[in-house]
Order: structure tokens, then C-alpha cells, then sequence
């Protein structure tokens, strides 16, 4: 009955007489359980409210084409590449993808292909054994492990070394892995989402990157278009920079002058939507009146 019970729901049992010693820190500790787990709810349902597509701005009929594109693959595990120059939020539509999508409740890992040093990055996705190699202290757990039943985020995965590329082929094909040093088999259950900023047909015709892997990959492509080719995006998120910064730094910026704003549409945004991002907090922090004008902007945009 203790056992039927606790399955169920049951936070705990007590057989009769009741021992009132034990009564009260099971409440106690009951009630920071049940607190414990709405705090937790309420961190998924801003979680999924934060990456949700209401979150990813634009007005663009290009992005509008790319909405319909990730909302497809929103309840299948088909594996996703993400296309476009750095900047444009491609690790942005990989959250919206996967706290959108039947995995949601699981864990959503992130590995930068680019920033990790080429001989680490082996050991930070699929983990080792203690002593496998030099510095190895103690066993570690890979990124494909930590991600179990979740979805594996792969940014920049144009810049992975060919022979690593072969090991993350036999994840997807084999749905299995082993750790550095190892010999068990690890079976992986996650979805895996990869971008990159670079032409991948391109490097496979170059001898740079397998093509095997490359199809595999691109199964289902989505393309993010530069915000130069979407200019009717910049006042858009303009608009939606100056609400969130106000909040931020306690300002009341009203807008923008119109020279201003003409050179800010004009500008090409070879870093996208994070550079502009970035100009408008350094613009709010710099402007000390209700509108931002172009002494506060940067040199090389007015340039």
C-alpha cells in the first residue's frame, strides 16, 4: 500500500499510530517540495514563452517563409541545419525549435564546434574515461550523454575536423557512441540540430567536410536570411531594442531622429541582428536626451 501509494503521488506514508515527531517535517518538507516543483514549471513555461516564435521578430516575408519552415519540424525528430551569416539568431531558432517541439521537456545542450580547441572537442561531446589520456583525472560526461531524450545543438558545425565529423555520422546512423577510452556502448536518444555560416556543399566539393554527413545533416534546411535582405526588419527590432533597454538601464528613449534612423536603415549589418542589438544598448547608454541622434552613434556606421 506504501508503495502503491508514493507511485501514485503520495509525497509519504504513515502507518497507525501516527508518530507526530515525524508528521511535522513531512509536511514541512512536502510543501518545499510542491514549491520546489512549481518553480520549476514556471522556469519551463518561460523557457518555452522566451525561444516561442512570438520571441523571434520580424515582419519580412522571407522570415514569415522560415517560420512556416520550423513550424513543420516542431513534432518530428527529423534532423535539422540551420542556415545563415553569424548574427542572424540561428541558435535562437534552434531553442524555438525544441521548447516548441515534443522534446521540450528535456534537456537542450549547446556545442560550439568553433570555440572548442579541435582536441577537446571529441571528449566534450561524447565524454571519457578516467585515465584515457594525459590530464584525464576522472570520468566525464559528454554533451550527447547530457542531452539524453533532449535535443544537441551543433553550432558552427562547418568548422569540426573530418575525422570527428565520421563519429558524429555513426551517432546518427547507429543511434550509438562510446566514450574516450572506452568500450561501453552508449545508446543516444536525442534529436540534433546543426548551423553554420559557411557554404557546406561547398567545403564537401573542396574535400572539407564529408558529404555523407553533409545529407545527413541537411535533411531538413532552414535558411535565415541576413537582415540587409530584410531591411523592413530593422525598424521592427529597433522598435523592440528600445523597449527591452529602457526596462534594462532605466531609460525613457522616445525613438529615433530621422537622420538617425536613415542611417541605421541604410547600413548593410554585416553582423545582423546581434550587432544591431548591440548598437542600440551602446546608443542608450551613450544618449543622455529622449531621442537617440547621430553624435551617439558608432563612427564606422555613420562612416
Amino acid at each position: 500500500v506504501a508503495l502503491d501509494s508514493i507511485r501514485l503521488g503520495a509525497f509519504d506514508y504513515f502507518p497507525k499510530p501516527i508518530e507526530k515527531n515525524r508528521l511535522e517535517p513531512a509536511i514541512r518538507n512536502a510543501i518545499k517540495s510542491f514549491d520546489l516543483e512549481r518553480e520549476v514549471e514556471k522556469l519551463k513555461e518561460n523557457l518555452q514563452h522566451e525561444y516561442s516564435f512570438d520571441n523571434i521578430i520580424s515582419a519580412d516575408n522571407k522570415m514569415q517563409d522560415a517560420f512556416k519552415m520550423i513550424s513543420k519540424v516542431l513534432n518530428n525528430d527529423i534532423t535539422v541545419l540551420i542556415q545563415g551569416e553569424s548574427g542572424t539568431g540561428k541558435e535562437l531558432v534552434a531553442r524555438a525549435i525544441h521548447y516548441n517541439g515534443i522534446r521540450k521537456n528535456s534537456p537542450f545542450v549547446v556545442v560550439n564546434c568553433a570555440s572548442i580547441p579541435r582536441e577537446l572537442l571529441e571528449s566534450e561531446l561524447f565524454g571519457h574515461e578516467k585515465g584515457s589520456f594525459t590530464g584525464a583525472h576522472q570520468r566525464k560526461i559528454g554533451k550527447f550523454e547530457l542531452a539524453k531524450s533532449g535535443t544537441i545543438f551543433l553550432d558552427e558545425i562547418g568548422e569540426m575536423e573530418m575525422s570527428l565529423q565520421a563519429k558524429i555520422l555513426r551517432v546518427i546512423q547507429q543511434k550509438e557512441f562510446e566514450r574516450i577510452g572506452g568500450n561501453e556502448i552508449i545508446k543516444s536518444d536525442v534529436r540534433i540540430i546543426s548551423a553554420t555560416n559557411r557554404d557546406l556543399k561547398n567545403a564537401v566539393e573542396n574535400k572539407q567536410f564529408r558529404e555523407d554527413l553533409y545529407y545527413r545533416l541537411s535533411s531538413f534546411p532552414i535558411h535565415i536570411p541576413a537582415l540587409r535582405e530584410r531591411k523592413g526588419d530593422i525598424v521592427v527590432l529597433i522598435n523592440h531594442f528600445l523597449q527591452n533597454f529602457n526596462k534594462k538601464l532605466g531609460k525613457s528613449i522616445r525613438g529615433l531622429t530621422k537622420n538617425a534612423l536613415k542611417i541605421l536603415y541604410d547600413y548593410d549589418w554585416p553582423g545582423n541582428v546581434r550587432e544591431l542589438e548591440n548598437t542600440l544598448e551602446r546608443c542608450l547608454i551613450l544618449e543622455e536626451g529622449d531621442q537617440i541622434d547621430i553624435d551617439v552613434l558608432p563612427a564606422n556606421i555613420v562612416a
